[in-house]
């Protein structure tokens, strides 16, 4: 299975959108940067989690 079938997607832009419209219906206006920057850190995370779980798995 190649690396980009476990890649995070659909989780990334879930966190994205979510801390979007987070920050547009608390302060008025979205920072795109800021949810970029969340959507990374949890695509990493997760993609990292996965990795570790198929490894203990395989064992």
């Amino acid at each position: 299975m190649a690396f980009a079938d476990n890649l995070p997607i659909s989780e990334s832009l879930g966190v994205f959108v979510g801390v979007t419209g987070f920050d547009w219906l608390t302060e008025g206006q979205a920072e795109p940067l800021k949810a970029v920057i969340a959507a990374i850190a949890a695509g990493a995370i997760i993609a990292v989690s996965r990795q570790i779980l198929k490894r203990r798995s395989k064992r």
